[in-house]
């Protein structure tokens, strides 16, 4: 067996694990909360033989939000592999590099027009993140962009953040101009709280999420590329700038996207690479889907221990992954300075 076969089989056998971590995770979520439901009367209520409570309480309210979770974090976790394999930067991440603030400031815009989350409009909710987050990403590359030498990589984290600082203070304004109640969502909408999710909001992400995975998936040669450093990959073939700037985009729909419905949860992006490149090794054919795989996991845990540690007053999901996430960015940070 070749070292291919070998890193294939590999990624079969942790995707294995993952998916059996975030099935136990899920059907402990679907039992957590202010109604306890066994197990076993989970499985008849999804054959259709539990009380109508029990029906309500996991159709209407804990299987939608689940359903984000795992949309999301499959997203989160595959941007960030792509920020960082076209910037070949072990530090980037859609939040860091303000791609989220964009995003955030685009949601934002959306209240300004549309009060409610929960009805029609919010199908157009991803379309106003993106615009944001396209609109962050083209001051970060105007920013970045050097004649003759093309997007500096190098750049991207100092400009990210000075860009991230400025859609904050959008969104700060502009949530001042909400009344209190709405305010109060909003704010707490952008914190990464997966709250209050319904299947409007399933249908609003899950179209971005399926078109967009399987064109990350397909760019895992270019990225492959990129890791060779430019000159190489020019020899080789790749249109270097022309496929930077499309992977860009392509990773800014899908941050932007989850954003839309999990609010500005930070780190995913940036810890599922790490992990799935120790798991499975540097090539983007294994690295992006055990990426996308960690990335559920971390949020699909992330929320359910939000609800239930803190049960009845539940926290954020996103206090839960910057927790976890800030000193695992200060431990690379150190770790890249040697």
């Amino acid at each position: 067996m070749n070292i291919f076969q070998k890193r294939k089989k590999r990624t079969q056998q942790v995707i294995l694990v993952l998916v059996f971590i975030t099935f136990a995770t899920i059907l402990y979520g679907l039992n957590t909360g202010s109604l306890k439901i066994s197990p076993l009367n989970v499985l008849y209520t999804f054959l259709g033989q539990g009380s109508d409570i029990e029906k309500m309480v996991l159709f209407d309210y804990r299987l939608p939000r689940i359903i984000i979770t795992i949309l999301a974090g499959a997203g989160l976790g595959v941007a960030g592999a792509i920020f960082q394999g076209i910037t070949r930067n072990p530090l980037a991440d859609p939040g860091i590099l303000g791609i989220h603030a964009g995003a955030g400031a685009g949601l934002m815009i959306y209240m300004t027009y549309f009060t409610s989350l929960n009805t029609l409009p919010a199908l157009t909710i991803p379309i106003f993140t993106f615009v944001g987050g396209i609109t962050a990403a083209t001051l970060i590359i105007f920013f970045t962009y050097e004649r003759h030498k093309g997007i500096l990589p190098t750049r991207l984290l100092l400009v990210g953040i000075a860009v991230a600082a400025g859609f904050n203070a959008l969104t700060l304004y502009l949530s001042l101009q909400l009344d209190e109640k709405t305010y109060s969502f909003a704010a707490s909408w952008l914190l990464g709280n997966v709250w209050g999710r319904d299947w409007i909001h399933v249908y609003s992400l899950l179209p971005w999420i399926l078109v967009l995975l399987p064109l990350a998936l397909m760019s895992s040669k270019t990225l492959n590329s990129f890791a060779l450093g430019d000159s190489l990959a020019l020899s080789i073939g790749t249109k270097i700038q022309p496929s930077r700037i499309k992977l860009l985009f392509l990773a800014v729909a899908l941050s932007s996207a989850s954003v839309a419905m999990t609010g500005g949860i930070g780190f995913i992006g940036l810890v599922a690479p790490h992990i799935a490149r120790r798991l499975v090794g540097p090539a983007h054919e294994h690295l992006l889907p055990i990426s996308a795989f960690v990335g559920v996991v971390i949020l699909v845990l992330s929320d359910t221990l939000a609800r239930s540690i803190f049960e009845p007053s539940a926290i954020p999901a996103g206090v839960i992954v910057s927790t976890v996430g800030a000193p695992y960015f200060l431990y690379i940070l150190f770790k890249t300075k040697k």
